[in-house]
């Protein structure tokens, strides 16, 4: 149960960093980063809806702030060029979509708190994951524009060094005091946590004798593992079954070609890291509950986590969404029977082995296939 709950959140991590590259051909490091944002965003945005009652709001006061400051921006600029030039700028179109998730965003939080003020805390936790989720796609979309879109023809070396430059500049604002701080957090309980059955298990049986332990499934576990199913059901339909999808598969197939083919090539782009960040702020959401301990946005266990979410896309073959899902799966499986039958101090050994086993024996990964490249 450990392992599929765990090894879904590394796959919705590993699906932003495999489409990237599918597309783009490059690996996105500040992905990690982008988790990390939507587990304290979750915590954030919880304090700024009230829960939990008496908790310190001082880093949350700026929220709602920021939200409405960015929608009224957008609706301006929008508005002074519809006066100016009769029109609507094209540059402004995206600041009204940023207009319109401000004022959204901070609708759902006001939504948030009149649910918590009900006692519908998993109702209200739902609407928390999606400002989340709102949020990085937000920032994903700002970080594809500003830096990766004017380096999209530029060597990968380039654009590798601009991927770990992000990684670094989102840690260290992540930092500051007006932000998140450097303190570790206790995330506030936003999904029910109850024992729902217990299977099996050997009357007097003790912990490390051979008799079969009983077996507890969680509400929490059943949560989190299957609003992680949902999604990746869901981007599997969209990728695979949808005009949208195509238009992915061709960009990443060939950009010039696609573009040829009427595909607009840049949204297409952009959409994809925006959907990646989604994911990896509903990880972030979900890891937040499972593990209430929130370390502060440098530390070294986010690095770690997103060093695995990498490692399961690579295992699953970097590029394919499906292998994404099944090396996340493997990789979190490999984790917890590792903890209960090795030692939790030996868990990245085995880890990284996979990972050097699967490129001896499968360099394109499980599901992946190496592309020949004709000189």
């Amino acid at each position: 149960m450990d392992g599929l709950a765990v090894g879904s959140l590394y796959a919705l991590i590993a699906l932003g960093y495999t489409m990237v590259y599918g597309i783009l051909k490059f690996i996105n490091f500040a992905h990690s980063d982008i988790f990390v944002l939507g587990a304290w965003m979750s915590y954030t945005v919880a304090l700024c809806a009230g829960w939990p009652q008496g908790q310190p709001t001082h880093i949350a006061n700026w929220v709602l702030f920021v939200l409405v400051a960015v929608g009224v921006a957008g609706g301006v600029y929008a508005l002074v060029g519809r006066l100016r030039l009769g029109k609507i700028p094209s540059g402004a179109w995206t600041l009204l979509l940023v207009s319109g998730w401000g004022f959204s965003a901070a609708g759902l939080v006001l939504v948030a708190r009149a649910l918590f003020a009900a006692d519908q805390k998993l109702v209200a936790g739902g609407v928390i994951l999606l400002v989340s989720m709102l949020t990085c796609g937000v920032v994903g979309f700002s970080l594809e524009r500003l830096a990766y879109k004017p380096l999209r023809k530029a060597p990968r070396l380039n654009v590798l060094i601009t991927a770990i430059g992000v990684s670094l500049f989102l840690q260290n604002v992540g930092q500051l005091d007006w932000m998140f701080g450097t303190r570790p957090q206790g995330m506030p309980a936003l999904l029910p946590d109850k024992v729902l059955a217990t299977f099996g298990g050997t009357p007097g049986a003790t912990a490390g004798s051979w008799d079969v332990q009983p077996i507890q499934v969680r509400l929490l576990d059943v949560i989190a593992g299957g609003t992680s199913i949902i999604l990746m059901l869901a981007l599997d339909r969209l990728v695979f079954h949808t005009k949208l999808g195509r238009a992915m598969r061709a960009v990443s197939f060939n950009e010039r070609n696609a573009a040829l083919m009427g595909i607009p090539v840049d949204k297409v782009i952009s959409f994809t890291f925006v959907l990646g960040a989604m994911l990896a702020a509903a990880a972030g959401f979900l890891f937040g509950q499972k593990y209430s301990g929130l370390g502060q946005p440098a530390a070294a266990i986010w690095v770690l986590l997103g060093l695995k979410a990498f490692v399961a896309a690579v295992v699953g073959g970097i590029g394919n969404i499906r292998g994404a899902m099944l090396g996340g799966l493997l990789i979190g499986l490999a984790e917890m029977f590792v903890k209960a039958y090795q030692s939790p101090a030996v868990v990245d050994i085995y880890v990284f082995g996979i990972l050097i086993f699967v490129l001896l024996v499968r360099p394109g990964g499980l599901l992946g296939r190496v592309g020949v490249e004709k000189v």
